[in-house]
């Protein structure tokens, strides 16, 4: 076995551009699939993490409210107090569609929400100045606000300056009571996720003149519980409603479980065409071991007449292959790995070479070199001595 390892070395150093010929199709081969694969699974990693941001223990539950059956705000509370050994927190949501002002500057891209006093546990945000929406706030109806970081630097040049501040939304003034921490710390810009306003629901339910609230937000204590929780709520909602067009629950978790699957299909096709490569470069390696027996013919009739058995030549030229493509495997690992960070870093995504794709592309590199190295070897073993002692 080592000799035959070293006879092969020495015939891929003898013909050095031809194995590198040869080589050529495994390296862009093995260095596709880790690219692609790579860059695939970290846009996966992203995704997750954007999905992760908007929060993966989030339920959303959208309701279409009848003058004969509906649900209030105090329905769901004593729903969620009835299953907490589920459930995390819950807010009624209220979008207001309007114009925040100070003075003479204004914001129309402001994202502005009624909420409750939970709703700063439930985005799992920190306050950078002043306190949160208390439960006494709802009651009451207080115009009191909290806001992002942007649309405090924005409207007032710094949280600090806003902090106790009136802002106008709607026409109507709200005094800010707090500036959540900033969220994004590459820009801040208008629309952005530091660009918000949150108020009691009950005063949003008042600004957008809408009676009932069609929307909350839950949130579960485990992912595990997902799909309980997501249960709960059905056949709660089913219970009022008779009719589940008239309701939708969404679990965060399922969403982020289906964009990964649909991912990972993608990554698996993508892998599946860089691979047709290697298949086109084991016709190479083929081509060239097959070659390589004809060159070598009156060699091959002088050793199996010295007495070199049938199993020796061929192990001599399958282990020439693999030998082959495994250094060709090599080096499309290390290019792979180099180009996968360089275009990690160029569209932004932290993309390092996955274990998986490079043991999977090298053993298919090692692979081929023994699936297409066997034909030429085969044919070298069964050459007649006397025949190939007479080749020119």
């Amino acid at each position: 076995m080592l000799q035959s390892f070293k006879l092969a070395l020495k015939s891929i150093w003898s013909n050095k551009m031809r194995s590198f010929l040869t080589m050529l199709g495994i390296i862009i081969g093995v260095a596709s699939v880790i690219i692609l694969v790579s860059l695939v699974n970290a846009y996966m990693s992203y995704m997750t993490e954007s999905f992760a941001s908007m929060g993966t223990n989030q339920i959303s539950v959208r309701v279409t409210n009848l003058s004969s059956r509906s649900v209030s705000e105090d329905d769901m509370y004593s729903f969620f107090e009835k299953n907490t050994d589920v459930f995390d927190h819950m807010t009624p949501m209220v979008s207001v569609s309007t114009t925040i002002k100070h003075g003479s500057d204004s914001l129309t891209s402001t994202s502005i929400s009624g909420v409750s006093e939970e709703y700063l546990d439930i985005k799992d945000y920190e306050l950078n100045l002043g306190r949160n929406i208390q439960y006494s706030d709802i009651l009451s109806r207080q115009k009191v606000c909290v806001i992002g970081y942007y649309t405090a630097s924005e409207l007032y040049g710094s949280p600090e300056k806003a902090l106790d501040q009136t802002l106008k939304i709607g026409g109507y003034a709200y005094r800010i009571i707090g500036i959540i921490e900033r969220q994004d710390e590459d820009s801040l810009k208008e629309g952005g996720t530091d660009d918000f306003v949150w108020m009691p629901y009950s005063c949003a339910v008042k600004l957008s003149r809408n009676a009932v609230i069609n929307n909350y937000t839950f949130t579960i204590a485990e992912i595990k519980d997902a799909d309980t929780a997501k249960k709960k709520l059905e056949d709660y909602l089913y219970e009022v409603f008779k009719d589940d067009d008239l309701y939708t629950v969404t679990a965060m978790s399922e969403l982020l479980d289906s964009l990964n699957s649909m991912i990972a299909m993608v990554s698996a096709g993508l892998g599946g065409i860089a691979g047709i490569s290697l298949l086109v470069a084991g016709v190479g390696v083929m081509n060239i071991m097959l070659v390589s027996v004809t060159e070598r013919t009156r060699e091959i009739g002088i050793r199996k007449a010295l007495g070199a058995e049938t199993g020796v030549i061929m192990q001599q030229f399958v282990i020439e292959a693999a030998v082959t493509s495994s250094i060709g495997g090599l080096i499309g690992i290390v290019l792979g790995s180099i180009a996968t960070t360089a275009v990690g870093a160029a569209a932004g995504l932290n993309a390092t070479p996955t274990t998986s794709a490079v043991l999977v592309s090298f053993s298919v590199s090692v692979g081929i070199g023994l699936l297409f190295g066997y034909m030429p070897a085969k044919r070298a073993a069964r050459l007649n001595p006397i025949d190939a002692l007479r080749s020119e």
